[in-house]
């Protein structure tokens, strides 16, 4: 398990920071990087998210803190990062993707740190701000997201090893994928609530019967 939480690796985000291109090369094809830790930095996006959600200030946030369930919302935040990764792992499967499903969680996951980076501090300039200043959080929060969305555009390239306009395509049909496995998951659900409803019927026939 310590292979996976060496320095190097836990701190890999900084090279990605200045030389994204050649480190998400070396992710794919020099074993660098960590699933583990792009799962933890999934999960500290998630609690800054959460975070954010609850303690912004008023002015920014039209959010009820009491309704925010943080369990939920980083329940949530792994259940689109999941989908994502295996959406954008299915499709380039079809389009001669060179890129492996630890790859694309690997470079997904470090390719958030600009957001978890952001959302904290955005949150403490949130009871800063007076009304008509909001500009500046929601600059800070674009900033981060626009980092963190050209991050992930160049590491997907890299690792499946595709020209810019073929990783955009890529992309638009990665959400499509989302959205189908979030329909078949629903259409399972539901057959299996129908499955257990009908089975659940009978034996309660069976028990009144005899």
């Amino acid at each position: 398990m310590s292979k996976y939480f060496t320095k190097d690796k836990m701190f890999y985000y900084r090279r990605i920071f200045t030389n994204p291109l050649d480190s998400f090369y070396e992710i794919r094809h020099r074993e660098y990087g960590s699933v583990p830790v792009a799962l933890i930095c999934v999960l500290l996006f998630g609690l800054a998210f959460t975070m954010n959600r609850i303690f912004a200030s008023f002015i920014v946030n039209d959010v009820d803190p009491r309704t925010v369930n943080g369990l939920t919302e980083i329940g949530a935040v792994f259940l689109l990062f999941l989908l994502f990764c295996v959406g954008n792992w299915s499709v380039t499967c079809l389009m001669s993707g060179e890129g492996r499903l630890k790859d694309i969680v690997t470079v997904t996951g470090y390719s958030l740190t600009p957001l978890i980076a952001v959302y904290i501090p955005a949150t403490l300039l949130s009871h800063v701000v007076a009304a008509g200043e909001e500009v500046f959080y929601f600059f800070a929060l674009a900033f981060g997201i626009g980092w963190s969305a050209i991050l992930v555009l160049l590491g997907i390239m890299t690792i499946h090893n595709y020209s810019l306009l073929k990783t955009i395509l890529t992309l638009i049909f990665t959400f499509f994928a989302m959205f189908i496995l979030i329909f078949l998951a629903m259409l399972i659900f539901d057959l299996i609530n129908q499955i257990y409803t009908f089975i659940y019927s009978i034996y309660t026939e069976l028990i009144f019967r005899y």
